[in-house]
Parts: C-alpha cells; sequence; structure tokens
C-alpha cells in the first residue's frame, strides 16, 4: 500500500497524532523501564544463599536480665537442642542471612592502609559451617582447639590477635585477590591479621544494604558465642522433620530457663519470604503501572480510530466506491496506526535511555540492556493493531452507499 495517503492525511491531523505519539513514547519508556525493574526484583528475591534452606529453623530467644554463666547456659542449651528426634546440627549464632540486621566490619590488605578496602559481614559460632550447610571448595573449618570465647575476647583486647583464622567466601576472596587463590593469604582487622584457611562456595549476608554486589562479601570467625552474646539458635533437620522439631525446640528452650522469653521460631524459608516481601510488592505494583499504562493507551487508540472513522465516512465511502475492498479499508487504518506506533516508540526508547541514565545517577540501577527495548516495542505494535482493529472493521463494513449519501 501506498504510504503517502497516509501521511498527507495525519498532516492534517497534527495535534491529535502528535497526541497519540507522545502517549505511545511515554507508555513505551515507562514500560521498557518497568520490566526491567521487575526482572531485576525477582532476580533478587532468586539469589543464591549457599546454605541449606529447607532443612534450618531459627529459634529467637530474649534473656530477661543477664543470665548466670551465660557460657555454660548456651551449651546446655544446645546439648538439649541436639537431642531432639530430627536435628542433625545446632549452633548459637550471633546472625542469621535473611533477617536484616548484619555484623560488619572492614577489611584492608595492608595494615598501613589509610582506608579499608571493603566491608564484609562476620558470622560467629561454634559450628556455623556444618549448620547452616555452607560448602567448602578450599581448605578446611575450623579445629575444636581453634575456638575462643566471644565474651573473653570482648573484655580482653589483647586475646583479638589470637583469632588467627577465617574463613570466606569465594565471592570475596575474587573481590580481594582476583584470578588468585585466597588460601593461606591474610587479611587486616585493624591491627590484627587473619589468615584464609577455608573458601565456601556461597554465604548470604544477612542484610543487603550496600547493595546485592556485595551479598557475598562474607567471613565466618571461630569464635564460641554465649547466651550472653547471642539470642538466635539455628537448627538444621532431617528431610520432612521441621515441623516437629520446631515445635519441640521452643518447649526446651522455655523448660531450660523459664525466665527467657521465645520472640519467635520460624524456618529459613519463612524468615527468606519475609525478607524479600517488598521485592515482590514492588514487582507487583510496577506491574500493574504496565497494565494500567498500556489499557489506557489502547483506549486511547480506540477512542481515535474511531473518531477518524466517523470524520472520514465520506471519503471511505468514495474510496469503496471507486473499487477499494474492505480489506484494503482495513489495511490502511491498520497501516495509519502502525506508523504513528513506529514514530511513538523510536521515541520512547531515547526517552527510556534518558529515564534509565536518570535511575543509574541518582538510585544506583544498572544500565537498562538492550533487549528491553524491543519488548517495549512488540507489546506496542501488538496493542496498537489489536486497539484499532474493532474501528477499522467498522471502517471496512460501511457501505458505499450510505457513506456517500452521508453528510
Amino acid at each position: 500500500m501506498d504510504i503517502r495517503p497516509i501521511f498527507s492525511t495525519l498532516r492534517r491531523h497534527k495535534i491529535t497524532s502528535l497526541l497519540l505519539v507522545l502517549e505511545i513514547a511515554l507508555t513505551c519508556a515507562i514500560v521498557c523501564n518497568a520490566v526491567f525493574l521487575i526482572s531485576q526484583r525477582l532476580q533478587r528475591t532468586e539469589m543464591v544463599s549457599g546454605v541449606a534452606e529447607h532443612e534450618l529453623v531459627q529459634i529467637h530467644v530474649a534473656n530477661i536480665g543477664k543470665p548466670a554463666d551465660a557460657r555454660a547456659r548456651a551449651q546446655e542449651d544446645l546439648a538439649l537442642l541436639r537431642r531432639i528426634p530430627g536435628v542433625t546440627a545446632a549452633a548459637l549464632l550471633n546472625q542469621v542471612p535473611f533477617t536484616n540486621s548484619s555484623s560488619n566490619t572492614g577489611i584492608k590488605l595492608d595494615p598501613t592502609q589509610k582506608l579499608h578496602t571493603l566491608s564484609a559481614t562476620m558470622y560467629m559460632g561454634e559450628g556455623v559451617i556444618d549448620t547452616l550447610g555452607a560448602r567448602l571448595v578450599a581448605g578446611r573449618d575450623f579445629n575444636a582447639d581453634e575456638y575462643m570465647d566471644f565474651d573473653a575476647m570482648r573484655s580482653d583486647p589483647d586475646l583479638q590477635s589470637k583469632v588467627g583464622s577465617v574463613v570466606i567466601t569465594q565471592a570475596l576472596g575474587e573481590r580481594l585477590w582476583p584470578g588468585e587463590s585466597a588460601l593461606g593469604k591474610n587479611i587486616y582487622l585493624g591491627e590484627t591479621s587473619v589468615r584464609v584457611i577455608g573458601v565456601v562456595q556461597s554465604l548470604i549476608r544477612p542484610s543487603l544494604f550496600r547493595g546485592d554486589d556485595s551479598a557475598q562479601w562474607t567471613m565466618v570467625f571461630p569464635l564460641r558465642m554465649s547466651a550472653a552474646s547471642a539470642t538466635r539458635y539455628v537448627l538444621r533437620t532431617a528431610p520432612g522433620q521441621r515441623e516437629s522439631v520446631m515445635a519441640a525446640a521452643g518447649k526446651v528452650l522455655r523448660e531450660n530457663d523459664p525466665r527467657r522469653i521465645i520472640l519467635d521460631t520460624k524456618t529459613l524459608d519463612d524468615i527468606r519470604s519475609h525478607f524479600f516481601q517488598n521485592d515482590r510488592a514492588m514487582a507487583g505494583i510496577l506491574v500493574g503501572v504496565i497494565i494500567a499504562l498500556l489499557v489506557v493507551t489502547a483506549l486511547g487508540i480506540v477512542g481515535l480510530a474511531s473518531f477518524w472513522v466517523a470524520q472520514r465516512r465520506r471519503t471511505i465511502g468514495v474510496r469503496r466506491a471507486l473499487g477499494a475492498t474492505r480489506r484494503n479499508i482495513l489495511h490502511y487504518f491498520q497501516t495509519e496506526n502502525f506508523l504513528l506506533a513506529t514514530i511513538g516508540i523510536v521515541l520512547g526508547m531515547v526517552l527510556a535511555y534518558g529515564i534509565n541514565l536518570f535511575l543509574m545517577a541518582h538510585y544506583e540501577l544498572p544500565r537498562l540492556p538492550a533487549v528491553y527495548f524491543p519488548v517495549g516495542a512488540v507489546a506496542l505494535w501488538v496493542i496498537g493493531q489489536l486497539a484499532v482493529l474493532g474501528p477499522a472493521l467498522r471502517a471496512a463494513a460501511v457501505p458505499p452507499v450510505v457513506a456517500t449519501r452521508s453528510v
């Protein structure tokens, strides 16, 4: 079909055509960025934790007053918890994945550095790696004689220099020593030198407030926690035993110390689900925005096409009388809409890129991949053709005689 008559017609309706093009451009720009943000949010909810999520239970407690002989109380609690049928490992930890609160420290590769190389999180507790189910890929776990009491170390700064070993994640090792093995390397926590004796494949930070790029910057220290310094008991269970273990664990801890409060007992699956609920909610909101924009754009196309059909009934009738078929009329309006949509999409892609640059500068979002531009373009082309189909069919159905008699 010769598109010159279409452009000739559109030049006589410049304002109307421009408004539709701008509507399509704005929709395209928002849809491209919104789909990208949805993808980012959903990918975030699927990030690897590196732990045996489906086997873990957390019992979060609170002490009333300072517990007497906190170290002995913690060991007694753990001994009782390990006797529960279905429990394969138990530990008292300073923090647990996906709890949105973490213990972090700065790392240096040289004690003379003025600034830290980066900040990493610190897991502490006896049996962290085994209980959480993290997988060692190099080196070894801590030996029993390497553990120190956290309370004693905290009260005596001279003991800090005796914490001589650490296990880190692959991601942290690659960040500190790109392309090299981390085993045997030293890192500095202030003036204290710590040697890397093991590397785990993955172990996520409890909090991601520093961004997803640092989610795996994690260290495990051989520090034994007490009832005074940690409040999170983590149990690893046999398959299918989590519910029974949770019920029994809370009862055991209450009986062992009635003055203690059990704040919550949850599976790590539930903790993870709660941690990412805002990401899922944001994705849902963006889906709603996309649907609303596409519906409004479709209604705008329907309204404009219906208006033009009513306005051009006499012209349509003349063309039908001169031999134009219904298919010719249908293709005319579809082609006209396709041209307007294409102009709007091109402008929308430029606008989408500009919006993404703004988000990158102010909200630290990554660059919008080019693959998302065709997503918005195809969506608008399809919706445009579907929206114009009804008015175009009505135009094609106009009888030549009725049209030529209309005023």
